[in-house]
């Protein structure tokens, strides 16, 4: 896939959809499946144009929700659906301020659109000022047509990255696969935390994660990949460690935010994988995090959640992949 930046222009014309496209769940994979049909019938290159940061990062920075995919994550989930062509276009206030009319002007002249295709609800331009029917107009005037995709929906639910980071929230990863058509995934690389778990028998992998992630809270059975040629299984727990972390009750009462950690322990991999870039999959939810009275409580509690994994990945063989 070719990545083009800022106002760089098209090589080609192009068959394009517009959006943020956080998480590429299974609404996201449908939209651009059908860029790719139209691609291939009208003889155009299938593109994204999306932005960096994502707008509400910019405009209104603390109500902005966290990332499912970073950038770099997004663009190889565009690559394996085919898109031939990535636009990132860096979201400033100016860009925010654009009129419709100057935003259909650059898919115009710089993306050299023939064939637009956009959600049902999608709207553009400064105060959302565009519609569908000001893009029908528009491709009338400058010779692109313009196509609208329906939400696609499950059951009652529409299929949308808020919908998965509510799942995500509520610990229901299963769910938020069933919304992705894949594990959710986190990927980062492995640093040295404070070999707490080695010290006890259970070394645990901790990952550097980009900021803004968003990330389910407690202790989970999944995958890691990144390691050689197979996901390997693992116990992976997502918090801020309240049995181990040092701050006083009446710090954590006063600084309640801590950051969270994601470290995961491999049941059959062992190895120095410090520095490695790896991928961890959340397949199901084991139970929430708590505080323990003593260490050996603790070390206790893990060694269960090693064995519901061993069970859970004895009973679910072939469950790996669903990306």
């Amino acid at each position: 896939m070719r990545i083009l930046r800022g106002h760089a222009p098209s090589l080609a014309p192009t068959a394009l959809t517009v959006g943020n496209f956080d998480g590429v769940h299974r609404g996201h994979q449908a939209l651009l499946r059908l860029v790719c049909d139209r691609a291939v019938a009208r003889q155009l290159t299938p593109a994204v144009l999306t932005f960096e940061p994502h707008p509400r990062e910019r405009l209104a920075p603390t109500s902005a929700p966290p990332r499912l995919t970073p950038l770099r994550d997004k663009a190889a989930l565009l690559a394996r659906e085919g898109i031939a062509q990535l636009h990132i276009l860096p979201f400033t206030r100016r860009i925010a301020q654009w009129s419709p009319e100057a935003f259909i002007a650059f898919l115009v002249e710089r993306l050299m659109v023939r064939h637009l295709i956009v959600g049902d609800d999608f709207r553009f331009g400064a105060h959302r000022a565009g519609t569908l029917e000001t893009l029908l107009d528009a491709g009338d005037r400058f010779g692109f047509t313009v196509e609208a995709m329906s939400t696609l929906t499950l059951g009652p639910e529409r299929i949308s990255s808020s919908a998965v980071r509510t799942a995500l929230d509520a610990g229901n990863v299963e769910h938020a696969a069933v919304l992705l058509g894949r594990w959710y995934a986190v990927t980062g690389r492995v640093h040295p935390g404070a070999q707490l778990g080695r010290q006890i028998g259970v070394p645990t992998m901790n990952l550097l994660i980009a900021p803004r992630q968003a990330l389910p809270s407690g202790v989970f059975v999944g995958w890691v990949t990144g390691l050689g040629n197979r996901p390997e299984p693992a116990v992976i727990n997502v918090g801020v460690r309240p049995t181990v972390t040092q701050r006083h009750p009446a710090d954590r009462a006063s600084c309640p935010l801590l950051s969270p950690t994601l470290e995961a322990h491999l049941l059959d991999w062992h190895g120095d994988a410090y520095g490695k870039r790896i991928t961890v999959h959340f397949a199901a939810k084991l139970r929430n995090e708590q505080r323990f009275p003593s260490l050996a409580a603790l070390t206790t509690q893990i060694h269960d959640d090693i064995a519901a994994a061993r069970r859970w990945h004895a009973t679910h063989p072939t469950q790996y992949p669903l990306d």
